[in-house]
């Protein structure tokens, strides 16, 4: 009993340092985003886009993003919207071509999947008589803000090559699974997207709203066509000298799962693509901050082997709380002994409380309160939100084991919500 309860202490000890730098770094990283400062300029229309819609099977809310792409407030000449209907064996193509997008249709039995359709859709418009300065991606579920392209060009107009924007939730009162996703995003905005653009450092891609600068794109090639297109292309840019740049006030918005179940297999098809973009580019990119001394391409690899640093910090838990069951146990037995020894770590064991409920209780919400996200509502959602936090753990292990299945599954969408309801409320 005594060799185990050593072994475990060790795995325990190794663990806790391990899982405290990660937790450290990153924490210490999200303190860049409690500052933002507003860029108020009005820059001059001046990059023409490509606006590209992946859509399989979408009918129900397919109009809706094509009709909040056609009122965006940017010069009409200078945009156009397409639509791909991929594999669709719905009206999808007739509700979008109906509402004035230009329809491309691809079938495509064996190269299925959202990041193979784009590459097909980029290398049509790369033989179009017509030229575009940039491509923006976006899902059949998004709703844009007007005010997207504005926001894209004034970054692309200072330089950035691949931009950004703000992932925001459509629906985050549905259910409790929508809420949980939405503190998630909006969480992420502030203290891993922002951050890190106040830092200098390369945003990541989060399969949406972004622009990519079209002779960048022709240049390295698209190429991501697994489950996480959009961190597969992160990484190829951060290891060919690129930066993604960040625009926290070009905002899309975002279904979200409604149910648990579908949250899962959702979650699941990610952590599935994170580890086989990991194990492809993870040495890549730290040989590259090695040889390069490049902090981007460290920070990135990091990003990349989340299901690694989740598995941690679950098994961290678990095995502090199995050993938390033994002290528990040997004071128990040996009250007298350990009184004293308490008594005079009250202080330390007080204050590493008070700094978990700080951290739990008290930044997160303040994280929202800067973002204009907070209300009773979420608030209520935010005491339930570690059950999907925990939920990150098995779903993690689960996408290691199955890194190799490339099978796409679709998240079926219904939310039919139109941008003007959303603009009023913000």
């Amino acid at each position: 009993m005594e060799v185990i309860s050593g072994i475990i202490h060790a795995i325990s000890r190794i663990l806790t340092i391990t899982v405290f730098i990660i937790s450290m770094y990153y924490l210490c990283i999200s303190f860049f985003g409690i500052w933002r400062k507003k860029d108020r300029r009005d820059v001059k229309p001046k990059k023409s886009f490509a606006l590209i819609v992946a859509a399989h099977n979408e009918e129900i809310v397919i109009g809706n993003v094509v009709d909040s792409l056609n009122n965006l407030d940017y010069p009409k000449e200078l945009y156009d919207v397409y639509v791909i209907a991929d594999n669709c064996t719905d009206k999808t193509a007739l509700n979008a071509e109906s509402r004035g997008a230009i329809v491309f249709k691809r079938f495509n039995k064996d190269k299925r999947g959202k990041g193979y359709a784009l590459e097909w859709m980029f290398n049509n418009i790369f033989n179009m008589d017509k030229k575009y300065d940039a491509v923006a991606v976006f899902d059949a579920d998004n709703l844009v803000h007007k005010n997207f392209l504005k926001e894209m060009n004034k970054k692309m107009c200072d330089g950035y090559k691949v931009v950004q924007g703000y992932l925001d939730s459509k629906n985050p009162e549905d259910t409790w699974i929508t809420g949980s996703y939405s503190i998630s995003f909006w969480t992420s905005n502030r203290m891993f997207q922002l951050s890190r653009n106040n830092l200098g450092l390369s945003n990541q891609l989060g399969g949406t709203g972004f622009c990519i600068d079209t002779k960048v794109l022709k240049d390295i090639g698209w190429g991501a066509t697994c489950l996480t297109e959009d961190l597969e292309f992160s990484c190829k840019l951060v290891l060919n000298g690129y930066k993604v740049g960040w625009a926290h006030d070009a905002i899309i918005y975002d279904e979200k799962p409604l149910t648990l179940t579908q949250s899962w297999f959702q979650r699941r098809r990610w952590m599935q693509g994170f580890a086989d973009v990991a194990h492809r580019y993870f040495f890549k990119l730290l040989k590259k901050s090695i040889k390069d001394f490049s902090f981007v391409a460290l920070d990135c690899a990091l990003y990349s082997v989340q299901p690694i640093i989740i598995i941690l910090f679950g098994f961290s838990m678990i095995i502090g709380a199995f050993n938390y069951v033994i002290g528990a146990h040997d004071i128990v037995v040996n009250l007298e002994r350990y009184i004293s020894i308490y008594s005079m770590n009250f202080n330390m064991i007080t204050f590493a409380g008070i700094l978990i409920s700080i951290l739990q209780f008290i930044y997160t919400p303040f994280i929202l309160i800067l973002e204009k996200k907070f209300d009773l509502k979420i608030f209520w959602y935010y005491v339930i939100y570690p059950i999907y936090a925990i939920t990150w753990l098995p779903i993690s292990i689960q996408g290691i084991i199955h890194r190799n299945d490339k099978e796409w599954s679709h998240t079926r969408h219904t939310r039919n919500v139109d941008i003007t309801e959303l603009e009023k409320a913000n």
